[in-house]
């Protein structure tokens, strides 16, 4: 697939990784994604939502069909992830989780999301992402 890498200096003190990476990218927070992995009805799912938004549980909850989402707990979410919390990519977890997009990034022809670490981010077409993960889109993010 089409992509693009985008390394950057991460600095250990930062608190919000993904305003960080907006900044030291110098891209618009509603372009920028970041990965979330909630646990939705005892099962772990990942929400990819804008950086400049909040997930919205109930939103997530209701896209899969389900009844209660919450955030996964972050020693499970690296661990079934296979990466660390603040560098979680929706591409290559250890585990496949069911994917949800935020149908935002339906706006933009292309769209940046953690390579995987703290400090680098892959822009790609959301079309794509979708097609990596077979994910699907749906309102789960809230301003």
């Amino acid at each position: 697939m089409p992509h693009t890498l985008h390394p950057y200096e991460h600095d250990p003190r930062a608190e919000a990784y993904g305003d960080e990476a907006a900044a030291r990218l110098g891209v618009p927070a509603q372009r920028l994604f970041k990965t979330l992995i909630a646990a939705v009805d005892g099962r772990l799912a990942c929400a990819v939502v804008p950086v400049a938004g909040r997930l919205d549980l109930k939103a997530l909850a209701a896209a899969l069909g389900a009844k209660r989402a919450e955030m996964a707990d972050p020693g499970a979410a690296q661990r079934s992830s296979g990466y660390v919390v603040g560098g979680i990519s929706p591409l290559g977890q250890k585990t496949r989780h069911t994917t949800v997009l935020d149908e935002s990034a339906e706006l933009y022809d292309v769209i940046y999301v953690s390579g995987g670490r703290r400090g680098l981010d892959v822009g790609l077409a959301p079309s794509d992402l979708l097609h990596m993960t077979t994910g699907t889109t749906a309102p789960i993010a809230r301003p």
